[in-house]
């Protein structure tokens, strides 16, 4: 499929990176002849230099021939404006970039609607939905959801003395009666969807997929639930800040963001009255110690260095704040910080990736397809889809045991009629279903629920 991506900067980077590696045709556009320069040193994708506002520049690029735009320019307007040119233009869908908080779900609406625009986002609002769901479920390390929230999946560390530890799945299975599966296992650099005779070590990051009333309840017989996070300390007064302090002061909590900006603090005591705003340097340990960093339940690290967010959440961490998180957009850094022991760590660029890429296959194989939700996993070697269950789905009315799935796939769940649950052997598909399935990545991309099928 041919993509025009306007904006060669890290979200932009990172969508050409990944959608280049799904096989499509990439034509990127930007204003910026180092950036243009340096991307076409590093992938093997069309470059054109120039304002993408400007029709000579988009003709260049061959816009009347594009299935997809994608603009995510620093500038709102200007992404929205670049969209409503392409599609005027003969692009076929086109996807903007907007951050304001002032672009509410109503306005957004009506914007969308009057610039035939196919699809925004907001990598700040998801990024801040992600610390969110952490913070609210304070023993898992990441989380992702399916089906509106109606069937989760966790990342989980097995730390020394776990209960787990030389326990087989099925043995776990036997000794917990609930409805959950582990289906995801990293082990040092081995990534495994694992069989009931695997057994857990020590160490290994674990996914598991459950309904979140079960999650909670096995958590709890494990030994690892903890509380929610009820006072939360932010630093840096960011729009992710903004986005996740809404979030928390409607959910009931109490929080505090600290940043060195006093405009910016001004502006958030503003706009967010029940928070406390403090304005100072939230990189020097004496103004977190001062304002009881010893005292809350989470620390949250959201200024725009990802270098400070690492450092900063270490000394959380040595101060023995319950939960920590970190927003970090280098993965190089964000790898090193998670092998440090960094609790939890977010990436905008990540949460932006998994949704457009999930929308170009869904193009792919024709808009309103059955992929629904798409996450990549550990590091981007495992994906987890979500798919709608059509009527033509060849694998209907089949026990799951019986079918014949291609190697690495497994089926983590099952949502039907809003109930969610983890599908045994016994178990069938049938059309109207929502079917979660953990795959690993490859070159063969899962766009069709038929996919999992040999």
């Amino acid at each position: 499929m041919k993509i025009i991506i306007v904006g060669g900067g890290k979200i932009g980077e990172t969508l050409i990176e990944n959608l280049e590696g799904e096989g499509h045709d990439i034509t990127v556009v930007d204003r910026d002849q180092k950036v243009i320069d340096e991307i076409s040193n590093i992938y093997d994708v069309m470059c054109v230099c120039g304002n993408a506002v400007d029709n000579d520049t988009l003709n260049e690029a061959q816009v009347s021939n594009a299935e997809l735009l994608i603009a995510v320019t620093d500038s709102d307007e200007i992404n929205m404006l670049i969209c409503f040119i392409a599609k005027k233009m003969g692009a076929a869908y086109t996807v903007a970039r907007v951050r304001n908080p002032e672009f509410n779900d109503k306005r957004m609406a009506q914007v969308k609607q009057y610039l035939d625009i196919s699809l925004t986002i907001n990598p700040e609002l998801l990024a801040a939905l992600e610390i969110f769901n952490i913070l609210k479920l304070p023993a898992a390390l990441n989380i992702e959801t399916f089906s509106r929230r109606n069937f989760s999946m966790i990342e989980l560390l097995l730390k020394e003395g776990s209960h787990l530890d030389g326990m087989s799945l099925i043995e776990l299975r036997k000794k917990y009666n609930l409805n959950f599966l582990i289906s995801v296992v990293k082990r040092g650099e081995e990534v495994y969807i694992p069989d009931g005779n695997f057994v857990l070590k020590c160490g290994d990051h674990i996914c598991l997929t459950a309904n979140f009333t079960e999650i909670q309840k096995l958590l709890k017989l494990l030994g690892i639930a903890k509380k929610q996070s009820k006072s939360v300390m932010i630093l840096g007064a960011t729009t992710t800040s903004f986005y996740l302090a809404k979030m928390l002061l409607r959910s009931g909590s109490e929080v505090t963001i600290i940043d060195k900006d006093i405009e910016r603090c001004n502006e958030f005591a503003e706009k967010l009255p029940d928070a406390v705003i403090i304005n100072g340097n939230g990189a020097e340990q004496e103004v977190l110690l001062e304002e009881g960093i010893r005292s809350v339940d989470a620390f949250v690290s959201l200024t725009g260095i990802d270098e400070e967010n690492i450092l900063i959440s270490f000394f959380a961490q040595s101060q023995n704040v319950p939960r920590v998180v970190a927003k970090v957009n280098r993965n190089e850094l964000a790898n090193m910080a998670e092998k440090l022991g960094l609790d939890s760590i977010v990436s905008q660029k990540k949460a932006v990736s998994n949704v457009i890429t999930r929308y170009a296959r869904a193009l792919q194989n024709s808009l309103g397809s059955n992929v629904e939700t798409m996450y990549k996993l550990m590091d981007g070697a495992v994906e987890a889809l979500e798919f709608n269950v059509q009527s033509d789905f060849k694998g209907q009315h089949i026990p799951l045991k019986e079918m014949k799935l291609k190697k690495d796939v497994l089926i983590a769940g099952i949502i039907r009629k809003r109930k969610a649950f983890v599908p045994t052997g016994l178990d069938e598909i049938i059309a109207g279903d929502k079917i979660v399935v953990i795959a690993k990545s490859g070159e063969e991309k899962m766009n069709d629920l038929s996919d999992i099928l040999r």
